[in-house]
C-alpha cells in the first residue's frame, strides 16, 4: 500500500507546513483523548489500556496511511457500543482478532473503492449526521455535569471563558490547551473536590507490545468473528467518511476516500497486533484539532505520540486533570460542530430537505447508532429523489393529417423511465383511440430498469391488441440494450399473456 505520495513539495505541505500549529493542536487532542478512551474501553468491557493502546497506534498509522490530513481516528464510542457482546461471550483475545479481520476488509472496501460511494449521500444526511453528533457530543457530558458539586460547575464556566474569549486577545496557543494547563494547576493548588481522569480507570504505565491473538485458527473462529468484523468495518468506514467530509469542509481541503478506507483498515490491523481495539475518525476530536490549528499530518501523529508519552510518563500527573475541563473543550465542540445555519434556513429550505436531515438527527440520538442515523437519511433522500424524477416525465403526442398518413400518431417521450415513473408513463397513452399506426419516439428518454421495460412491454401489447401496428424509434444504446435482454413484447405468445390478465 502507498502510504504517503512521493513528490517531496507535497510531502513538505502535508508534514512539515504547519509544525507548531499541529503540534500544538495534537497536544489538545492527546489530552481529550485520554478520558475518552478509557470511557469507550470501559463501555466495551475491556481494560483501559485497551483502548488508551488502540488510540495510539491507530493515530499513529493513519497519519501515515490516511486519505484526510488533519483527521483524528481513535477507538470511538460507535464502535464500543459493537464490541460488547463479543467481549462478554468470548472474551479480549477474540476481539483482538475481530479487530484485525475489520481491518482487512476495511482495507478490501479501499481497493474496491468503495470511499466513492459517498458521494450518494446528500447534503442533508451529512447536515443532519453533523447536528446529531454534535447533540450526542453534548449528552456525553451529562455524567459529568449532573448532581455535581458547585466546584464543578464553576470550572466548566471557567474553562468555556477561556476557551471563548482568550482568541479575542492571542491565538499564539490553542484557548483549550490554556483552559486544561490552567485548569488542572488551579486544581492541584486549591484542592479541589472535583472528578480527575485518573477517577476513571488507571493508566497503564509500559509501552504496548505486538502480539499475536490467542485463539484458535480455524473455522469456527472465523465465524464467530466474522458477524461482528464486517459490522465493524461497514460502521467504521462509515463514521471514517462522514467525518472526512465534514473536515473537508472545515478546512476547504479534500480528501482521497479510498486511500482513507486502506488507512483505517490498515490502523485497525496494527491496533489489534498491539493490543488494542478496533477504531475510527472522530468527528469531535477532529473538530478540536482543525480549530486548535492542527491542518497536516503531523497533527495526527502528534496527538498519538503525545498521548502515549503522557499516559506512560506523565501518568501521575495526567491523572489530575479535572474532568470539568475536558468537559468545557468538549462542550465547545458541541457549540462548534452543530451547523446552526441549518435551524435557522428550515423555514426556506424544501421540505423534503428538511425532513432528511430531521430525521437523520432524530434516529442518530434515539439510537445512539450513527449507521441507522446515516441510512434512513440515505434511504429517505433515495425516495424523495425518485419521487422527484418521476414527476418530470412527459408523453406528448400529434396525429399526421389524414392524407399523409391515415391514423398515423406519434407519441415523444421524454424523461427518466423507473420504477417510479413507469405508471405515469402507461399512462401517457391512449390506447382506445382508432388509429392505424403509433411511432413512440423515445430519442428524448432513457430506459432505467426491467419495470421500465416491463412498462413498454405493456403500452406495445395494448396497442396491438387494438389493431394498431407500433414503432419504437429513438432507443439509445443503454436503453436498447435493456430492451433486447429483458423485453417480452417479441416473444412468442407476449399478447396472449396480456389477454389472459
Amino acid at each position: 500500500m502507498r502510504l504517503q505520495a512521493l513528490d517531496p513539495a507535497r510531502l513538505r505541505e502535508t508534514w512539515f507546513g504547519n509544525v507548531r500549529g499541529d503540534l500544538l493542536s495534537g497536544l489538545v487532542v492527546a489530552l481529550a483523548l485520554i478520558p475518552e478512551a478509557i470511557a469507550f474501553s470501559i463501555i466495551a468491557g475491556v481494560d483501559p489500556a485497551v483502548g488508551l493502546y488502540a488510540s495510539f497506534a491507530i493515530c499513529v498509522v493513519i497519519a501515515f496511511a490516511g486519505g484526510r490530513p488533519g483527521m483524528i481516528s481513535a477507538a470511538t464510542g460507535a464502535m464500543a457500543l459493537l464490541m460488547v457482546t463479543l467481549v462478554r461471550e468470548h472474551g479480549l483475545q477474540y476481539l483482538l482478532a475481530a479487530t484485525v479481520l475489520t481491518g482487512v476488509l476495511q482495507i478490501i472496501a479501499g481497493y474496491l473503492k468503495l470511499g466513492a460511494l459517498m458521494r450518494f449521500v446528500s447534503r442533508s444526511v451529512v447536515t443532519g449526521f453533523v447536528n446529531a453528533l454534535a447533540i450526542l457530543i453534548f449528552l456525553a457530558q451529562m455524567p459529568e455535569l449532573i448532581n455535581m458539586g458547585w466546584m464543578t460547575y464553576a470550572m466548566v464556566v471557567a474553562g468555556l471563558a477561556i476557551i471563548y474569549l482568550l482568541p479575542r486577545v492571542t491565538r499564539a496557543v490553542p484557548s483549550p490547551l490554556v483552559a486544561i494547563v490552567g485548569l488542572t494547576a488551579l486544581s492541584i493548588a486549591m484542592g479541589a473536590d472535583v472528578r480527575v481522569v485518573g477517577d476513571m480507570g488507571a493508566l497503564p504505565s509500559t509501552l504496548p507490545m505486538f502480539l499475536l491473538p490467542d485463539i484458535p485458527l480455524n473455522l469456527e473462529t472465523l465465524m464467530i468473528i466474522l458477524p461482528y468484523s464486517a459490522t465493524l468495518a461497514v460502521v467504521g468506514l462509515l463514521e471514517s467518511l462522514m467525518t472526512a467530509t465534514i473536515v473537508d469542509d472545515l478546512t476547504d481541503t479534500p480528501s482521497d476516500k479510498n486511500r482513507e478506507c486502506r488507512g483505517q483498515g490498515l490502523s485497525n490491523i496494527v491496533a489489534g497486533f498491539m493490543g488494542g481495539m478496533a477504531g475510527c475518525a472522530m468527528i469531535g476530536q477532529s473538530v478540536i484539532n482543525v480549530k486548535s490549528g492542527g491542518r497536516g499530518r503531523l497533527s495526527t501523529l502528534a496527538a498519538g505520540v503525545f498521548l502515549l508519552a503522557m499516559i506512560v510518563a506523565l501518568g501521575p500527573w495526567v491523572a489530575q486533570i479535572p474532568m470539568p475541563a475536558l468537559v468545557a473543550v468538549m462542550i465547545m465542540v458541541a457549540i462548534g460542530t452543530f451547523n446552526w445555519a441549518s435551524i435557522r434556513d428550515l423555514p426556506r429550505l424544501p421540505r423534503s430537505s428538511s425532513f432528511v436531515m430531521l430525521s437523520t438527527v432524530v434516529v442518530t440520538v434515539l439510537t445512539h447508532d450513527l449507521a441507522k442515523g446515516v441510512f434512513t437519511g440515505v434511504l429517505l433522500s433515495g425516495i424523495f429523489f425518485a419521487q422527484k424524477v418521476a414527476r418530470v416525465v412527459a408523453v406528448r403526442s400529434s396525429l399526421e393529417s389524414a392524407a399523409a398518413a391515415p391514423g398515423h400518431r406519434t407519441y415523444t417521450v421524454l424523461g427518466q423511465i423507473f420504477f417510479a415513473s413507469a405508471d405515469a408513463f402507461v399512462a401517457g397513452f391512449d390506447f382506445k383511440e382508432a388509429v392505424e399506426k403509433v411511432t413512440i419516439d423515445v430519442s428524448r428518454a432513457h430506459f432505467w430498469d426491467v419495470s421500465a421495460i416491463a412498462a413498454l412491454d405493456k403500452v406495445i401489447l395494448k396497442f396491438r391488441r387494438e389493431g394498431t401496428i407500433v414503432e419504437v424509434v429513438g432507443l439509445n444504446e443503454a436503453s436498447a440494450t435493456m430492451v433486447d435482454r429483458f423485453a417480452t413484447h417479441d416473444k412468442p405468445g407476449a399478447l396472449e399473456r396480456l389477454l389472459s390478465h
